[in-house]
């Protein structure tokens, strides 16, 4: 079995993936599904830091177009993200994977308040630390909380699971040819615009040589050969 390449990551789930076929809300299938993925590099003894989006219940930033309050908007997509990181670690406790959700917005009732040392600890002891709540702040992004927090937690690359198996010159689902990156540097992303991250996230993952790495988290396997050092995806950094 191959090395994994990684000490500690950092897992970004868009969290449209966990509507499944139905587009939206929580399938407890995906999961589960989902779980077993991260479960396969939880065996590695890498160790994990998991975030997850809202985009399955709620944008904040969808909201405020159609004339919400933005930060209304936004709190809500913060509850929204704990939501699904309760679901997540529910199927991960129930592989025997042990899981501790901390939340930048205070819910001591189902999650832990988020500490930078106290989601150190439970790293070090092995645990899947599920972030939530985003950055606990209004007009920031979970692609910002995850290069915000992979940054605080020591994490060595941010894995980005999402519905594309990496990064195009433009969207492959309307343009039949698009062109897949293998490799590309933030200063290419940031010229060309291209949706990898928000601004924020990739300008703070630029400017401390953060490596993000894009995979479609709906290929089963990916995520642990990913680890392992297989070229999958697309890998953005300097």
């Amino acid at each position: 079995m191959a090395e994994p390449m990684y000490r500690r990551i950092l897992l970004k789930l868009s969290g449209e993936i966990l509507a499944g076929d139905k587009g939206f809300g929580i399938d407890p299938g995906k999961a589960s599904y989902l779980a077993n993925e991260v479960k396969s590099v939880y065996e590695l003894g890498i160790s994990i830091g998991l975030i997850i989006g809202a985009g399955n219940i709620f944008r904040g930033i969808d909201a405020s177009s159609r004339g919400m309050d933005r930060v209304t908007g936004d709190y809500l997509g913060m509850l929204a993200t704990i939501m699904n990181a309760i679901a997540v670690q529910d199927a991960l406790e129930k592989i025997n994977c042990e899981t501790r959700t901390l939340s930048a917005i205070n819910v001591s009732q189902i999650a832990e308040p988020y500490i930078r040392r106290r989601a150190i600890r439970h790293l070090e002891k092995g645990r899947v630390v599920i972030i939530s709540g985003g950055t606990g702040n209004p007009f920031f992004t979970t692609d910002s909380a995850a290069a915000l927090r992979a940054k605080e937690l020591g994490a060595d690359v941010v894995l980005k699971g999402t519905k594309v198996n990496g990064v195009y010159d433009k969207d492959p689902m309307e343009f039949d040819d698009a062109k897949k990156f293998n490799k590309i540097s933030f200063s290419q992303v940031l010229k060309d615009n291209l949706r990898v991250m928000d601004l924020t996230a990739i300008t703070l993952c630029k400017e401390n040589n953060l490596p993000i790495q894009v995979f479609n988290i709906n290929h089963q396997g990916d995520l642990k050969q990913l680890v392992q050092g297989a070229k999958i995806g697309t890998l953005v950094s300097e």
